[in-house]
Formats: structure tokens, C-alpha cells, sequence
């Protein structure tokens, strides 16, 4: 097993396939999770797939990542544009870290043009789709090594 990787979602992504389909698509949470469990199996990873609401959970576990995970994926959601907590837990993580948005940010409300986590990321990933978190899996490994 080359380690595992901690994916971590914000607020209202348990909602997916249900709000603002236009925007988010009609894929639901737990099949994006389906989908990266799929694509980390052969590059020998285990996921640790997570949804919170609360912005402190999400940094109680970035830092559990830290003695957990080789890589982390954080879809951040609204709190990309309006936390620091989040941005000053991974500059904690050491290993792979990227972020991924469902949407286009940059074609969407201004506000969401500005990621607060960026800075602190391997990369970005956007306007992909569910696709995005196995891209995200796959860049992981080669930044892992794997």
C-alpha cells in the first residue's frame, strides 16, 4: 500500500445531486467518492473520504492528516473564499496537497475568484467536474512518487 490519501469536503457538498444541479452537475457525493476509491485502488492508495459543514472539523482533520496521509484533496467550498484556519492547517500537512472545485470559479460570482487555500496547494483543479478529484488522486501519486 503506498499510503493513504485524506479527501476532505466542505459545507454543502453532501447536498450534490440535489442543488444547483446546473452548476454542480447531477453526480452525488458519494459517487464521486465510488469514483476515487476506483482510481486510488490500482496506484495502491486508501482513501479517507470526508464531509463536514463545520470549518473547525476541516481543520481537525488536515491535522490528523498530518500522521495519516502521503496526500490530501480538499474541495473547501465556500470556506476557499472566506477562511484562514483552513489555509494556515495545510501549510501544517507536509505531503501532496490539491485543491479541487467542482465549478469554474472563475466564471462564476466574482467573490469566488479568490481562493485563500491556493497558496498553500500543489495545485488547483476546477471547472472539471467529479472529474477533477481523480485527476487530483492520479497528480497526488506522482507527486508521492507512486
Amino acid at each position: 500500500m503506498a499510503g493513504t490519501i485524506f479527501i476532505l469536503n466542505g459545507p454543502n457538498l453532501n447536498l450534490l445531486g440535489q442543488r444547483e444541479v446546473d452548476v454542480y452537475g447531477a453526480t452525488t457525493l458519494g459517487e464521486i467518492e465510488e469514483a476515487c476509491r476506483t482510481a486510488a485502488a490500482p496506484l495502491g492508495y486508501a482513501i479517507e473520504f470526508r464531509q463536514s459543514n463545520q470549518e473547525g472539523e476541516l481543520v481537525t482533520w488536515i491535522q490528523e492528516a498530518r500522521e495519516q496521509a502521503v496526500g490530501l484533496v480538499i474541495n473547501a467550498a465556500a470556506y476557499t473564499h472566506t477562511s484562514y484556519a483552513i489555509p494556515d492547517a495545510l501549510a501544517t500537512f507536509d505531503g501532496a496537497k490539491i485543491e479541487v472545485h467542482l465549478s469554474n470559479i472563475f466564471k462564476r460570482e466574482v467573490f469566488r475568484h479568490h481562493s485563500t487555500l491556493s497558496n498553500q496547494v500543489d495545485g488547483v483543479i476546477c471547472g472539471l467536474g467529479p472529474k477533477g478529484y481523480v485527476l487530483a488522486i492520479e497528480a497526488i501519486a506522482e507527486i508521492a512518487g507512486s
